[in-house]
């Protein structure tokens, strides 16, 4: 299997602690991790398995110019890249109690950017044992990607990171 672009942002805090847990499951000599904050899209395309991590931001931030954000800065350089016959799997973190309607609501953003690149999605994850009012990130009766809660439910993010690489690592052979 050829490497594993991980592609994570922002730096510091829950996504790159889970970022790091990915590696460490997946294993370090079968992953590359990378903070978007320092990408190009070119980095990504180098890669044929990708794996992106993404937080939704509070009510808080939606109303005001949000432009520092790392995937801000980021979403506009994956703008026409061609990513077709490529793998992407997605995780991302949200508040499934103060913000259970927009639960997660970034990562299904993010699919959306990565589907008009023609890269495939993996790593669909069921909504079982999950509780949350509505998320843009759920489709078809899934999540796009991993949804995880770092601030109610951080007691489940390991067992639920080792489930979801076992379910992606074939996708990536």
């Amino acid at each position: 299997m050829s490497k594993i672009g991980l592609f994570y942002g922002p730096e510091g805090g829950n996504v790159e602690r889970v970022a790091k847990l990915l590696a460490e499951k997946i294993g370090f000599d079968r992953i590359v991790v990378h903070k978007v904050k320092d990408c190009e899209a070119e980095d990504v395309a180098q890669y044929s398995n990708i794996i992106m991590g993404i937080s939704t931001l509070g009510k808080h931030t939606w109303s005001s110019d949000n432009s520092g954000n790392d995937w801000d800065i980021f979403f506009p350089k994956l703008n026409g890249l061609n990513l077709k016959g490529k793998k992407v799997a997605l995780f991302g973190l949200g508040d499934h109690i103060a913000y259970a309607d927009f639960f997660v609501d970034s990562m299904g953003d993010l699919a959306d950017s990565i589907i008009l690149t023609g890269a495939e999605i993996v790593g669909q994850v069921s909504d079982e044992g999950y509780e949350f009012g509505d998320s843009r990130a759920f489709r078809e009766d899934k999540f796009v990607g991993l949804p995880l809660d770092e601030d109610f439910e951080d007691d489940l993010t390991e067992e639920r990171v080792e489930n979801w690489v076992k379910l992606i690592l074939p996708e990536f052979e």
